[in-house]
């Protein structure tokens, strides 16, 4: 479960081709998500999430790029996951224990690297560009094992609104975002991981 929800949390800026899609349509829409998710230093919104079994839990989340990024599980999930730069944190707030993995070796790499270019990334393996959506699925192997991810974006805005996760044992995870604002100001106590605390 907590492999799911990182990897759920990297589609927020990662976004090939389909057969018949128009290569040139393509580009172009990848460009434009590219340009869109490059121009963003912070970001703050609230999330819903759908697991496999169905179950929904909801949150907030805040990013800073490069490297940091904090999402909060409302009650009565009990999870947090940091990433400051270096590391990546699930926390759990009840049992005051936590896993750490290191960002690069996570998803979340994606979500917070310098510059995103999906025109280039092989592990873009399609895309779906429709009147009002774009969808991008990528493949990934991470610590957590293969996987995919479909993204779905504003066909307008290019702004990201939903994406789905499967892992290596099929099971999806769905996550949709709203009330996002950009280029707004965040706490930096956010991002701060307390390596005393006790690791699972």
């Amino acid at each position: 479960m907590r492999h799911m929800i990182i990897a759920a949390f990297a589609a927020l800026l990662i976004a090939g081709t389909s057969a018949g899609e128009s290569r040139a349509a393509t580009d172009e829409a990848l460009a434009e998500v590219n340009a869109y998710f490059n121009a963003i230093e912070t970001m703050r919104g609230e999330f819903v999430q759908f697991g496999p079994d169905g179950r929904r839990t909801s949150g907030r989340f805040a990013i800073q790029r490069p490297g940091k990024v904090r999402f909060f599980y409302d009650s009565p999930s009990t999870l947090d996951i940091i990433a400051d730069g270096g590391s990546v944190a699930v926390r759990d707030r009840k049992r005051d224990t936590q896993d750490i993995w290191p960002l690069q070796r996570t998803p979340l790499r994606f979500l917070l690297d310098n510059t995103i270019d999906l025109t280039k990334d092989s592990k873009v393996t399609k895309v779906d560009v429709q009147p009002d959506l774009v969808s991008v699925t990528i493949e990934e192997n991470t610590v957590f094992g293969d996987g995919s991810i479909t993204l779905l974006f504003d066909a307008e805005s290019k702004a990201l609104k939903q994406w789905n996760v499967v892992d290596s044992k099929g099971q999806e995870t769905s996550v949709s975002i709203y009330n996002v604002k950009t280029g707004v100001a965040v706490d930096q106590d956010l991002f701060k991981i307390n390596y005393r605390k006790r690791i699972r």
